[in-house]
């Protein structure tokens, strides 16, 4: 029995542990050349350079367990600095704990849940995908995008890029929202159309780093937003060697900024912008990093969790079919872990198998 997984982010390697776990035989076919999707690390001369999410919401439990089932609980940090601020073009002035999420469009969160504050790991959200792909880094086929999906006589036959196929008894669909809905709405799923109307908008985070002695001013909290009318290409920034431990070394300081479009270096940019709001000092950065993201994080319409149960409910008459990830069920790095496993609990379900929590 083989079920495959279409799509390596944290959704479809979530889903492929829980399918390991219950015995099942998997194949993760993954587009791109790494897994992990937007979740990105690099480790530098002792900084640790986050290209798409820095942590999770403390509250939220599915990550966290996933982390103590991989042996990595003990490599949970907790956030260091409290509270942010605002940036209204002329000064920095406290915000509502909370209220930075909110401006930054974090959806569908409790004001309890935002202010317990965020956690992540030791070094860099990476650590929890190098863990995934320790236990099901053969099943993973990398470079290898699924261009089709057909009924079969035993479930499904995928075809992927390069002309091969794979034939799968069961399949989940761990992909961004316009993919799920072109191969779905060629399987007759109408209501898979609707899934075009998620949107995803271009990102790109800038990190810098300083010695500490070009941040001469006192940061408050583990960051700013800037206000809608404070004009400039930085969106938001946060103080990262302030917010979790180890993000920099000794004598050194770290910035993640989220940047709008620039013309020219957005690195040069931010820079630019940073020392007037943050009075730095001592020259130019270290270094710069900066990571474009095309089609960043989802953003759903009103109706989406309606548009998704249809969905759900059309693929319940066919072959075992699922779907999962931050284009359905939420965009936080712990709601894709949730996703994931759930859609692999559904499979297996229906494949009549138990699962590893029985």
């Amino acid at each position: 029995m083989t079920i495959a997984v279409v799509g390596g982010g944290l959704a479809g390697l979530s889903a492929a542990w829980e399918l390991r776990r219950a015995g099942a035989d998997v194949v993760v076919l993954h587009s791109e050349r790494h897994p992990g999707g937007v979740i990105v690390t690099e480790r530098r001369d002792g900084f640790v350079v986050e290209g798409g999410p820095d942590g999770f919401l403390a509250a939220e439990p599915d990550i966290q367990d996933l982390a103590r089932e991989l042996g990595i609980g003990d490599r949970l940090v907790d956030q260091l600095a409290k509270g942010s601020t605002l940036w209204t073009g002329t000064r920095l002035e406290p915000l509502a704990e909370g209220r930075a999420a909110a401006l930054l469009g974090i959806q569908g969160h409790a004001e309890s849940e935002l202010n317990r504050g965020f956690r992540s790991f030791a070094t860099g959200m990476a650590q929890v995908v190098e863990a995934l792909v320790a236990q099901v880094g053969p099943a993973i086929r990398a470079a290898q995008g699924v261009t089709a999906l057909a009924p079969a006589a035993r479930g499904w036959r995928l075809s992927v890029t390069g002309g091969s196929g794979v034939e799968a008894q069961a399949v989940i669909l761990a992909v961004p929202a316009w993919i799920a809905a072109r191969l779905l709405a060629a399987l007759g799923v109408a209501a898979a159309r609707a899934l075009d109307e998620v949107v995803y908008y271009p990102s790109v985070t800038v990190s810098l780093a300083y010695r500490a002695d070009q941040v001469s001013q006192r940061l408050d909290g583990t960051g700013f937003v800037a206000a809608a009318e404070a004009g400039g290409a930085v969106r938001a920034c946060t103080y990262a060697w302030r917010k979790y431990p180890g993000r920099a070394p000794d004598g050194y300081a770290l910035l993640r900024a989220f940047v709008g479009p620039v013309d020219g270096d957005p690195g040069a940019a931010a820079h630019a912008e940073l020392a007037k709001i943050l009075g730095l000092g001592g020259g130019a950065p270290l270094w710069t990093r900066a990571f474009h993201w095309p089609r960043g994080l989802p953003r759903y319409h009103g109706g989406h969790a309606e548009r998704v149960a249809a969905v759900r409910q059309r693929l319940a008459r066919l072959a075992p079919v699922a779907i999962a990830g931050a284009a359905f069920d939420g965009a936080g790095v712990s709601a894709c872990v949730k996703s994931g496993r759930e859609a692999a609990r559904s499979i297996l379900q229906r494949l009549g198998v138990a699962s590893a929590r029985g």
